[in-house]
């Protein structure tokens, strides 16, 4: 049967304790890059063996090798300190500080392309890969301007390298890419007017409108309150002052954040004013930072209520976030994310059949 309602994961799963043990040796020269790497292998193979058993037709590499779904291009480069940049404050008051650029020029130093092409050789499944938006790596350049380097080059250069990891992942075998924009509802907690919102959406539509002709279309943003060690960053943001915004941007799949939603209902029927064309809204029927398992049974409920307003040819499900953005994060098991990822390609399947 034609699947009517697609079914995507967002990216990340939490990594195993054999990894970040292995991380952290290599951190410390107890281990060689080839025995890191090797690790990374393993992972990678074993979480795409796990994706493959709860049924979802779209799988991705669990993002095992990247150090965050936010820092993945900049790690390791040498005009880049760890710290200095974005300081983000989660709920439960822990902190996340991101990396500042220190010279230019700027320049990827791994492309998400490689994460597709390792998968590659672990699966015939189509993959999904999630890429970092330009607007959360503005925020690596400084207040303070850098000498012979001026924002305006800054900017360029990002738009380029960050159309250029989106089209790479394309070409590299990726079914879909994903955009992760969690930081859209972020801008507006750090800017209530909206004047901030409103330059992360203009800058990511100058990437967009770099893509290829045919690109575009198998490209998405994903718009989240953060997840991260079962916690929230913009958790008290109002999804009425982000969505209006976050529908500006040029591209035809969006995922949305509803399951973990103090009114979820409320946040369908905002969606549902922007349901046009071939328009794919991708709502979120499973909550990555509640240790309660979804069952299929309620995801199916969940599914159900989403088709009451918004249309089946535009309508999609996803987890609200991925299990594990940051590689630290072990709040959630394996286990209980992919029995999660299980419940949603189950209950959407179970959805479908009623709705049909």
């Amino acid at each position: 049967m034609t699947s009517t309602i697609p079914t995507e994961p967002i990216g990340s799963i939490p990594r195993p304790s054999e990894l970040l043990q292995a991380v952290r040796d290599h951190a410390v020269g107890k281990i060689s890059l080839h025995t890191l790497e090797a690790a990374y292998d393993l992972a990678i193979e074993e979480t795409i063996r796990q994706f493959e058993a709860t049924g979802s037709p779209i799988i991705t590499d669990g993002e095992q090798s990247k150090p965050s779904f936010a820092t993945y291009p900049v790690a390791g480069g040498r005009n880049i300190v760890e710290s200095g940049g974005l300081v983000v404050t989660f709920s439960d008051r822990h902190v996340r500080t991101f990396p500042k650029l220190t010279s230019g020029p700027f320049r990827y130093q791994q492309y998400a392309s490689d994460y597709v092409k390792k998968a590659r050789g672990f699966t015939s499944l189509p993959l999904k890969q999630a890429v970092i938006s330009a607007s959360l790596l503005s925020t690596l350049y400084p207040e303070k301007s850098i000498h012979g380097y001026s924002r305006e080059a800054f900017t360029e250069d990002l738009i380029q390298e960050v159309a250029k990891d989106i089209s790479g992942s394309l070409t590299a075998g990726a079914e879909v890419v994903q955009v992760d924009f969690t930081e859209a509802p972020l801008a507006r907690k750090l800017d209530p007017s909206g004047k901030l919102l409103k330059e992360f959406v203009a800058i990511n539509n100058e990437v967009f409108s770099r893509l290829r002709p045919g690109e575009r279309e198998r490209v998405g943003v994903h718009v989240c309150k953060g997840g991260d060690w079962d916690s929230t960053h913009s958790g008290e943001v109002d999804y009425a002052k982000v969505i209006p915004e976050v529908f500006e941007l040029r591209v035809p799949r969006f995922y949305f954040a509803i399951a973990g939603e103090a009114d979820p209902d409320r946040t369908l029927k905002l969606l549902a004013d922007y349901v046009e064309g071939r328009r794919k809204i991708f709502v979120g029927v499973t909550d990555p930072i509640n240790n309660e398992q979804e069952t299929p049974e309620v995801v199916e409920r969940r599914v159900i209520k989403a088709a009451k307003l918004i249309d089946l040819k535009n309508l999609g499900t996803t987890d609200d976030c991925g299990f594990a953005p940051f590689g630290d994060d072990t709040s959630t098991t394996r286990e209980l994310a992919f029995a999660k990822i299980h419940a949603r390609v189950e209950g959407t399947r179970r959805a479908e059949r009623k709705l049909r």
